[in-house]
């Protein structure tokens, strides 16, 4: 499914959208505004040793997997931060 992340430039707000088509606009669900950036996905995968990320390896402390999406060194913004 074509779900992409997103940064509202006005209030910050992190997002998730599902978007079928790519000239659709993407407002904001917080504040409306129309004025989003694309964020890069973080990709991982699960595999017999663990966690495999597209970001590559980070030196994550608050989990045993080397990169994942709640992880603040995967994407460059916490958890906490982005919903």
């Amino acid at each position: 499914m074509p779900i992409f992340e997103f940064r509202c430039q006005q209030c910050q707000h992190f997002f998730e959208e599902l978007v079928f088509n790519r000239d659709a606009p993407v407002t904001c669900p917080q504040c409306g505004s129309d004025q989003v950036a694309k964020q890069m996905s973080v990709s991982a995968i699960k595999t017999s040793r663990g966690f495999v990320s597209s970001a590559g390896p980070s030196s994550c402390s608050t989990c045993s997997t080397e990169s994942c999406s709640i992880c603040s060194n995967a994407s460059g913004f916490s958890s906490d931060d982005r919903y």
